[in-house]
């Protein structure tokens, strides 16, 4: 039955991520929680120290790609900035919309907070739209890397649960 309730927390947690959301650390936490009420809970705090280090260099990773496609495609920090900033702002707006709104929000709102910073500080529409671009490729591809590590915690933890 723990396996399941596992396997199940880890299934919600997984399109929390998706959309930005602290989906993995949720998950961990509830692990944490309940290892830490029950020690005799089936999973080990190895599997939950081990899905803490990958969430952390998960965070890394999507700090490091964001900033990295944006600069690579001609952007300035401040374009970094208003693709993150973007991308939260439009996460939340999109939550009205099921499922998908939150994810869709925050590619839409990358792309617009970047093509804005940028277009706000040299006033070019060529430049501003491929930065824009570089930071909604970056986006898709930091989300796409989270939320493969939190499948990787995810089995981790679920796997010592079982052995």
């Amino acid at each position: 039955m723990a396996t399941i309730l596992l396997a199940l927390g880890g299934l919600l947690s997984l399109p929390l991520t998706a959309v930005g959301l602290p989906g993995t650390w949720a998950f961990l936490a509830g692990v944490g929680l309940w290892k830490s009420f029950d020690p005799a809970a089936s999973v080990s705090w190895g599997a939950v120290i081990a899905g803490v280090v990958l969430a952390l260099i998960a965070e890394l990773i999507e700090w490091g790609l964001a900033s990295r496609y944006t600069t690579r495609y001609g952007g300035s920090r401040r374009a970094g900035w208003g693709a993150l900033i973007g991308g939260i702002v439009g996460a939340v707006i999109g939550v009205p919309v099921p499922v998908i709104g939150s994810i869709v929000g925050s590619f839409v709102g990358a792309f617009l907070g970047a093509l804005a910073l940028e277009y706000s500080k040299h006033g070019e529409h060529e430049r501003a739209g491929r930065v824009a671009w570089g930071a909604l490729v970056g986006r898709v591809v930091a989300t796409g890397m989270k939320v493969g590590l939190g499948v990787v915690v995810v089995v981790i933890v679920i796997a010592s649960a079982i052995w």
